[in-house]
């Protein structure tokens, strides 16, 4: 649409959809990059400060089975003494903090992979009659008369994964954000960059929102919770709804395919490896079914 509103320009068309989709990522990740600074400055500032911002726990804590005694010992630690808490548990904090560290480097190396995927991209679109010519022909070399069947397939994957992992991950991160804006929680950037990585990685954004939930119930008044509450359960389940009808529509592959081809890739490569991951999944399912439909053997099973 944009390629006939631009009067078949297609070099135009390919720049502005690259420039879009960089802005789209980048405005987000240069937003949250924010917050998530002011956020580390805070408590940098209140730990050199030693300001007491823990409140002492409740009393249920205590009956927890196995870690009930230590985690109240240490919270009530911590409520009057944030720095020497801090010190006791510093072994753990350091582990902490460098898979942090380590998934933070993770996470910007997969952002420029990414950005580097949308500019070879844009190049390819301004050219989309060449690559498309191309990439048919090597695909009829490799798979004869499948190979557009297999080319189109591709193409199709790679759509079905921006909208129904990508677009979804990016939306339920995005309305948890507002909801933990608005009831006032702190460093709110900081917990929806979290919730789109765990998002994208299909763990899911309830990790994130039952700890949130916790310190709400604690620090803030029931009307305020209750709403966060509810919130927090609709934007945890409406990938329950918008998946299925995203992911995998109209593509002759089962939805579980593409999903379990994601979850690998992801892990794998990152954020290029969900388009990956669930391209050879999906090649590999469509060549296996079309291996054995071809097979024309009856198997006796005696």
């Amino acid at each position: 649409h944009l390629l006939k509103a631009l009067g078949d320009r297609s070099v135009l068309a390919a720049t502005l959809t690259s420039l879009i989709t960089f802005a789209v990522i980048l405005i987000p990740v240069l937003l949250l990059s924010g917050s998530v600074m002011e956020g580390g400055e805070g408590l940098l500032h209140a730990l050199e400060s030693g300001a007491r911002d823990v409140p002492p726990p409740p009393e249920w804590v205590n009956g927890l089975p196995l870690v009930g005694s230590y985690t109240h010992e240490l919270w009530t630690h911590a409520s009057y003494n944030l720095k020497e808490a801090l010190v006791q548990i510093a072994p753990q904090v350091k582990m902490a903090l460098s898979w942090l560290v380590g998934a933070a480097a993770g996470a910007g190396i997969g952002i420029l992979q990414f950005f580097f995927a949308i500019a070879i991209a844009g190049v390819l679109l301004a050219h989309e009659e060449e690559t498309r010519r191309a990439t048919v022909i090597i695909a009829h070399r490799l798979a004869g008369d499948r190979g557009l069947e297999f080319t189109d397939l591709a193409m199709a994957t790679v759509r079905s994964v921006t909208r129904g992992i990508l677009a979804v991950a990016l939306i339920q991160s995005l309305l948890s954000g507002l909801g933990w804006l608005a009831a006032g929680v702190p460093s709110a950037g900081l917990w929806t960059l979290l919730a789109l990585l765990l998002s994208t990685a299909q763990v899911g954004v309830f990790l994130v929102s039952v700890p949130i939930l916790i310190y709400v119930f604690f620090n803030g008044d029931t009307t305020t919770f209750m709403l966060l509450l509810v919130w927090s359960l609709v934007v945890g389940t409406i990938d329950n709804i918008l998946k299925p009808l995203l992911l995998g529509r109209g593509m002759d592959v089962p939805m579980a395919v593409i999903f379990v081809g994601t979850i690998g890739g992801f892990l794998s490569s990152g954020i290029v490896g969900l388009f990956i991951g669930a391209v050879v999944l999906v090649l590999g399912y469509k060549l296996l079914v079309a291996w054995l439909g071809d097979e024309p053997t009856t198997i006796n099973l005696r």
